[in-house]
């Protein structure tokens, strides 16, 4: 049975694997459009970019229906695969330890306790008719070698696995198995869905991970199940810096990067940011606003400062404008302050719909820890200030007792 498919992946081979020793790099792809209707969002704002057609648009003025919105509480199932080439040698549990609950707790982390990712771990492994090696499995796997894979692991797990009781489903191979390449680490979206238990299977997360896994490789994969783009930037000859686009900043840009908090923006297109937490720049002149770090505690209440401010710059385009503190999912970032990037929401996933923006230029930090050290500093200190383009200039003029930062918006 053909199918129509979207693979978001991760990228991970022995080159980018040494790599990533040196400077934690990370890549992804995706190659096609899913369609998908739209449905009412809570972005309102006048900054709200609109959604477009592109894969993973980054506009956010409606949601994309197709794909799982984690608020409130989903449920993923984790169902580990083994060959009639190999035996497993590591329990399905001890391999689940693997991912939760620091997958589940990253999410909590990051929504402020708006969304709880609910794991049901299946225990025993389910049989592939097939050797791992009669899918060719790979870094760019064809089409038909993926729907051979996912119709056997659906078929052979049916008789275990109620399929409609969960919204995101892990399929893991044996990392032992010698046709597994942790290369094909992919999220596999279907045009036609398959169909088990009466329930549509529009999307996969197939897992290839060596064993221990990439760090943060589900977390970052569980985001393209809700729509998150890719933020690398792929060489045409796979043997340049992937990460000249956001550096550290925001998981799904690098799984290995000092500061995998999602940006403000992927969260106030989640729902885990409200309008009332987004402060849209006028167009013109000057203002002052107080910016709340984004990793800081949600306390109930109105009156608090926004969390991110926007300057829309054009029918698709937006600069916007963060906090970033060491805490949370960011404890281990390079550099405090504010960080400035540019937001495209007609650029497809994979191409740069993101860019952040380098305060400073002419320098670098966190050799050998960043994945990227000349974006490592780019927020900007207190009275410190940069050109983001289309007449916008932003300016950190203090930073107040309670941790809060001062920033100056100037449009010409």
């Amino acid at each position: 049975m053909q199918h129509s498919q979207t693979p978001d992946g991760v990228d991970h081979g022995p080159l980018r694997r040494f790599a990533a020793i040196a400077t934690s790099l990370i890549a992804l792809i995706a190659t096609s459009i899913v369609a998908a209707p739209a449905t009412a969002s809570e972005a309102t704002l006048s900054c709200a970019l609109p959604r477009t057609d592109v894969h993973h648009s980054e506009g956010l003025n409606s949601w994309n229906g197709t794909y799982a919105r984690p608020l409130h509480s989903l449920d993923a199932v984790m169902i580990f695969l083994s060959f009639p080439d190999a035996r497993p040698r590591t329990a399905p549990r001890r391999l689940a330890t693997d991912y939760f609950p620091a997958t589940s707790r990253f999410f909590t982390t990051a929504s402020y306790g708006k969304f709880r990712l609910r794991p049901h771990v299946r225990r025993e492994w389910v049989k592939m008719p097939r050797t791992s090696a009669a899918y060719g499995i790979q870094r760019d796997w064809d089409a038909a070698g993926r729907t051979a894979y996912l119709d056997d692991a659906v078929a052979a797990a049916d008789a275990q696995v109620d399929f409609g009781r969960y919204d995101v489903v892990y399929l893991v191979a044996d990392p032992e198995a010698p046709g597994v390449d942790p290369d094909a680490t992919k999220v596999v979206n279907l045009d036609r869905p398959l169909t088990a238990d009466g329930a549509p299977l529009h999307r996969f997360v197939t897992v290839f991970e060596s064993n221990p896994p990439d760090h943060n490789v589900l977390a970052h994969e569980t985001g393209h199940v809700f729509d998150l783009p890719d933020l690398y930037h792929r060489p045409a000859d796979g043997m340049g810096d992937w990460d000249t686009y956001v550096g550290d900043w925001d998981l799904m840009g690098s799984q290995f990067g000092m500061a995998p908090e999602p940006f403000a923006w992927h969260k106030w297109k989640l729902g885990w940011l409200g309008d009332r937490q987004v402060d849209c720049v006028p167009a013109t002149g000057s203002t002052v606003r107080t910016l709340r770090p984004l990793a800081a505690p949600m306390t109930a209440g109105s009156g608090q400062p926004p969390r991110l401010l926007v300057a829309r710059t054009g029918e698709s385009g937006a600069i916007a404008v963060e906090a970033r503190t060491a805490a949370g999912n960011d404890r281990g970032l390079c550099r405090e302050g504010v960080l400035v990037y540019r937001v495209d929401g007609a650029t497809s996933s994979g191409e740069g719909p993101v860019r952040v923006l380098d305060g400073h230029p002419g320098t670098s930090a966190c050799w050998g820890a960043s994945v990227h050290p000349p974006l490592a500093d780019a927020p900007l200190g207190v009275g410190e200030s940069l050109d983001a383009g289309s007449g916008v200039r932003v300016a950190v003029t203090g930073r107040t007792a309670a941790g809060d930062w001062s920033v100056r918006v100037t449009r010409r």
